[in-house]
């Protein structure tokens, strides 16, 4: 508290009568870093021209912030240091809970008149939770990868995430429009002996 104080150019008192102890100064900082994570994806999602373009943003704003503040964002997630869960779990799952509703409403109007399997429609309002769920493991997975020429940009992660949440896996398949082209997997023996 004595180093944050001195850095802030004022007392340790003065932090202590704000945020009461550190687990309070905690607690506010991944509040105020939830919030602005928040804005900057949303507000990508708001100005997209299409459901994909949406998702990509989003995505895309959801990897730079955590590439740009990796410590900040460990902490955030209750990854780092005295930031575990308990900490701000409640700015957190307001977080999760708010950009799921809005992936929700997308692939809402997404799916809108198109016709689907009934299993399908009655599955699809867990999809926004399934996407943020990879996009979160993928994400932290990402950041702690040593760099080098083997790790993927954010542009190739976000790419990447995006055709996957749109087009599945995509290898069992030739490349659709808007859709990453992927590499046909080779014939199984068990495919050829079926063809």
């Amino acid at each position: 508290m004595e180093e944050i104080a001195a850095a802030s150019g004022t007392s340790k008192s003065v932090f202590y009568r704000y945020f009461g102890d550190k687990a309070g100064l905690q607690k506010a900082m991944g509040e105020m870093a939830v919030a602005r994570m928040q804005e900057k994806i949303i507000e990508a999602g708001r100005t997209a021209a299409s459901a994909r373009s949406g998702l990509r943003a989003m995505v895309s704003a959801y990897l730079q912030m955590a590439e740009t503040s990796p410590n900040v964002y460990l902490f955030v997630t209750g990854q780092l240091g005295d930031g575990g869960p308990g900490q701000i779990d409640t700015a957190l799952s307001s977080f999760f809970e708010t950009i799921t509703a809005m992936m929700d409403a997308a692939i809402g109007e997404y799916l809108a008149g198109r016709e689907m399997p009934p299993e399908a429609s009655a599955t699809a309002h867990y999809w926004p939770t399934a996407a943020l769920g990879m996009i979160r493991a993928a994400g932290e997975r990402w950041i702690a990868a040593p760099g080098g020429p083997g790790k993927p940009t954010e542009e190739q992660m976000t790419d990447q995430l995006t055709a996957w949440l749109f087009d599945g896996i995509g290898y069992d398949r030739g490349p659709g429009p808007d859709s990453t082209d992927f590499p046909s997997a080779p014939s199984t023996d068990h495919e050829k002996e079926t063809q």
